[in-house]
C-alpha cells in the first residue's frame, strides 16, 4: 500500500503527520518505507527527508541499506515550486520508489507544499496520487482559517481522508463548531490516527 500524504499549504505539518504514521504503524507490526519524492529549499541536505529517513531506520532496518539521496532523489536550494525550483528528473524518481517499495509493506509518500503545486507545466503534486496509484490523507491546519483552507481543498479533489494538525485548542472554540456540524466527524491527528488509518484501509 502507498498512502500519500499532502497538506492545504506549506509548513502545514506533512512531516510531521508523517514521522507519527511512521511509529504509528511500525508498533502495529507493519514495515513502513517512507519516500519524498521532491524537496526545495535544500542547502546542504533534505531537512524534512533527513527526520523522515532517521525515523524509518529506528524501525526497517532495511532502509538502513539506502542513502538520504534515495530517500529524497530530487532536491532543489530553491525555496519554491519545484516548476521554479529546477527541472523535475521523473526517472529518478521511478528508480528511487522501486528500491524502497520492495522493501516495507506501507510506503507512505510525502509531498512537497500543497496539493496544487506545479511540478512542471502539465503536472501538479496531486497528479503524484494516480502516478503512485496512492491513497490520500489531507494534513489541516488547526489555525484560524482552516475552514476555508479544507473546503477550497475538498472542492478540488476528494482525499481518502483529512485530519486537523491541531496546533492550538482555540481551534476548538474558534474553527470546531462549524466543521463538527457540516462534517459530523472532525478527526485530530494527535488522537484519532486509529481511525484515520482505517478510513485509509489499514487494520
Amino acid at each position: 500500500m502507498n498512502i500519500f500524504i499532502t497538506a492545504t499549504n506549506t509548513n502545514v505539518g506533512k512531516t510531521y503527520t508523517t514521522l507519527q504514521l511512521i511509529k504509528y504503524l511500525s508498533k502495529k507490526g507493519y514495515k513502513v518505507g517512507v519516500f519524498k519524492p521532491i524537496e526545495t529549499g535544500v542547502e546542504d541536505t533534505p531537512l524534512d527527508g533527513k527526520l523522515l529517513f532517521k525515523e524509518v531506520i529506528k524501525y526497517n532496518q532495511e532502509f538502513k541499506n539506502f542513502t538520504l539521496n534515495d530517500i529524497v532523489p530530487i532536491q532543489f536550494k530553491l525555496p519554491a515550486a519545484p516548476i521554479v525550483a529546477g527541472e523535475v528528473d521523473f526517472n529518478k524518481i521511478d528508480i528511487a520508489y522501486k528500491k524502497l517499495k520492495e522493501k516495507c509493506d506501507i510506503l507512505l509518500i510525502e509531498g512537497a507544499g500543497g496539493i496544487k503545486v506545479p511540478v512542471t507545466n502539465n503536472f501538479y503534486m496531486f497528479d503524484f496520487i494516480k502516478y503512485f496509484n496512492a491513497k490520500t490523507f489531507l494534513v489541516i491546519q488547526s489555525k484560524l482559517g482552516c475552514i476555508n483552507d479544507l473546503e477550497l481543498n475538498l472542492e478540488f479533489f476528494k482525499p481518502d481522508v483529512w485530519g486537523i494538525n491541531l496546533f492550538d485548542d482555540s481551534f476548538y472554540q474558534v474553527s470546531y463548531p462549524y466543521l463538527k456540524e457540516k462534517y459530523k466527524e472532525v478527526l485530530i491527528i494527535q488522537k484519532d490516527l486509529d481511525k484515520i488509518l482505517k478510513k485509509l484501509g489499514v487494520n
